[in-house]
């Protein structure tokens, strides 16, 4: 990471969204599935507040300098495996362009795997998109490993 820049974490406020859909839209996958108008769609603001008035629910953003510049959701999942392990998954992990490649995905992570060990999680875990293979390249080199195949049946 470029150590003269030294993103800040917080949760996310109702007034981040415009930039966090902007970082979702802002590739190939996102550009077919978000919708950037201004306003935003309802289904934004409802799925925020969704989000912001669940316990086991976190929507945390990397501002520098009061700018959004990178977000992450974590979702904290009760489960009975692993004798009734806590999970923490990880989604939707996006930094902006204009500030890839200055350590901000590795700084989210980090702070993912520092709030799964706050909150006693035996694991954490993410999907990524098989078309994103520098993102899956990312997360290998970090210390994620391949261990599951995933599978997903879209119904909406």
């Amino acid at each position: 990471m470029d150590e003269s820049i030294t993103p800040t974490f917080r949760e996310a406020h109702v007034g981040d969204l415009p930039a966090i859909v902007a970082m979702l839209a802002d590739d190939p996958l996102g550009a077919e599935r978000e919708r950037l108008s201004d306003p935003l769609p309802r289904a934004y603001t409802d799925a925020f507040a969704e989000i912001d008035g669940d316990p086991n629910n976190e929507l945390i953003v990397a501002t520098v300098d009061g700018n959004v510049v990178g977000v992450m959701q974590l979702t904290f999942i009760p489960g009975l495996s692993h004798q009734g392990a806590l999970r923490c998954q990880v989604e939707s992990v996006r930094v902006h362009s204009a500030w890839r490649s200055h350590g901000f995905g590795g700084s989210l992570l980090e702070r993912a795997v520092s709030r799964a060990r706050e909150r006693d999680c035996m694991m954490v875990q993410l999907t990524s998109d098989k078309s994103r293979t520098d993102a899956r390249r990312f997360y290998e080199r970090i210390g994620f490993t391949a261990s599951h195949e995933g599978m997903k049946l879209r119904i909406g």
